[in-house]
């Protein structure tokens, strides 16, 4: 109907008809600026500008050596009333410091103090911002690189099978790990570690796991250790390994003390090749999802994860440019070497 409007319009007033074409134009330019404004919209431009538009900020890192590891060699046989085992890793002589049912709250009142009043470099002083407050406490020794496992325990007198319904007003156990001498404390910027962890008992049956790490500055602050999300060969049992009846109990338990997340449901992919292209080598961390999948190639084309489309708002390498070429190097003099000896 409206066609056939215009073309009697245009019959009997051409000169209107013309008109009322350059002001429908007019309006439609106007209508389209208006939604993307004075830029091109991104389906009619080509890559170059794509890719110039759709970087992300690079955040600016800072390299630390982190003089303190800790791992469980056996989680499965760690109990409250059967103890743990604690497997060291440090760079330095150091102080493994065990605190069994430390309060929540004075531990994280610790490590506000810890900014804002005196630095925590020493089990004395953690002790002293906690107000006492844990049940008991273990002490070790631990040489340079020593990988000794060091095992905790509550002592029978004791009398704890368990550390009461969640939520709960105790952590099960605090480690921490301090530099033993004073003159490492000079030297390393990190100058303790704390570990919260969690140790099933009768009451609350969720495997044995390090819930939160927390790294202490010299300079007066700490940092929560995140988990990266890589696509990379993983060791780690895949979902399908366990039984639907412990999977769905333990997330439970997770979802119950609130300590559930999104990203404990994603599957890790076998390569170490970007997730795009498959050809280059990861090395980009997207932040705030943690994913580690893009290489140096793709990471300027994305401003969303291409693993959960997360908005990307800040993004760092894993290593610089100079450090991958030194390590494409040696694995070239490795692979090369042994063939000249022979």
């Amino acid at each position: 109907m409206a066609a056939v409007f215009l073309v009697t319009l245009y019959e009997y007033l051409p000169l209107f008809y013309i008109t009322v074409v350059f002001v429908c134009f007019l309006v439609t330019s106007g209508l389209v600026l208006g939604w993307f404004g004075l830029g091109v919209p991104v389906i009619l431009r080509n890559s170059e500008e794509t890719e110039s538009s759709a970087r992300v900020l690079k955040k600016r890192m800072r390299q630390v050596k982190n003089p303190f590891g800790l791992e469980i060699p056996y989680p499965a046989a760690a109990s409250v009333t059967k103890g743990i085992a604690l497997r060291p890793d440090c760079l330095e002589d150091c102080l493994l410091t065990c605190y069994w049912g430390c309060n929540i709250q004075k531990l994280h009142e610790a490590l506000q103090k810890h900014i804002y009043c005196f630095r925590i470099k020493t089990p004395q002083a953690l002790e002293d911002a906690l107000y006492s407050e844990y049940l008991y406490r273990q002490q070790y020794f631990i040489k340079k690189n020593d990988k000794e496992e060091k095992y905790c325990q509550l002592p029978e007198d004791a009398q704890v099978v368990d550390f009461g319904p969640v939520p709960r007003s105790q952590y099960p156990l605090v480690a921490l790990l301090t530099l033993a001498d004073e003159e490492d404390r000079e030297i390393y910027d990190i100058i303790a570690m704390v570990a919260v962890i969690h140790i099933p008992d009768e009451s609350y049956r969720l495997s044995c796991r390090i819930l939160y790490q927390y790294l202490l500055l010299a300079q007066g602050q700490y940092h929560d250790l995140k988990q990266l999300f890589m696509s990379a060969n993983s060791t780690a049992p895949s979902p399908s390994d366990a039984s639907t009846g412990e999977r769905s109990t333990e997330r439970n338990l997770l979802e119950k003390a609130g300590l559930s997340e999104d990203e404990t449901e994603l599957r890790e992919e076998n390569s170490k090749d970007c997730v795009v292209c498959q050809n280059g080598t990861v090395n980009w961390v997207l932040l705030p999802c943690r994913h580690t999948c893009l290489c140096d190639g793709c990471i300027k084309y994305f401003q969303q994860c291409p693993m959960c489309r997360q908005f990307v708002l800040e993004s760092f390498p894993l290593c610089s440019k100079k450090e991958q070429d030194d390590d494409e190097s040696t694995h070239i003099l490795q692979d090369v070497l042994p063939a000249r000896v022979f």
